[in-house]
């Protein structure tokens, strides 16, 4: 039971030492978000998830589309053609 008690105690430990070590990483960060702003004049950076933002959609005229249409139903045709004359033999 020693033993339990001990590792428990060291659990709590680690535990409390990790919340001092991100409280003083969230302090530092902030100091040199600071500094960076007195030095360039610019605001702090966005975090990656502010950042990114969706994909454009990319728009196609009516003839771009219609041409798509048709190549993919020859790609089509041509592989049911293929498909059945494999099957024949």
């Amino acid at each position: 039971m020693a033993r339990f008690s001990k590792s428990m105690e060291e659990a709590a430990f680690l535990t409390a030492a990790l919340e001092g070590l991100e409280l003083q990483r969230a302090r530092i960060d902030a100091q040199i978000a600071e500094v960076k702003a007195m030095l360039g004049g610019k605001k702090p950076k966005a975090t990656e998830q502010e950042t990114e933002a969706p994909a454009a959609k990319r728009k196609l005229s009516s003839a771009a589309r219609k041409r798509i249409a048709a190549a993919q139903k020859r790609r089509w045709a041509e592989f049911r053609k293929k498909k059945k004359s494999g099957d024949e033999k």
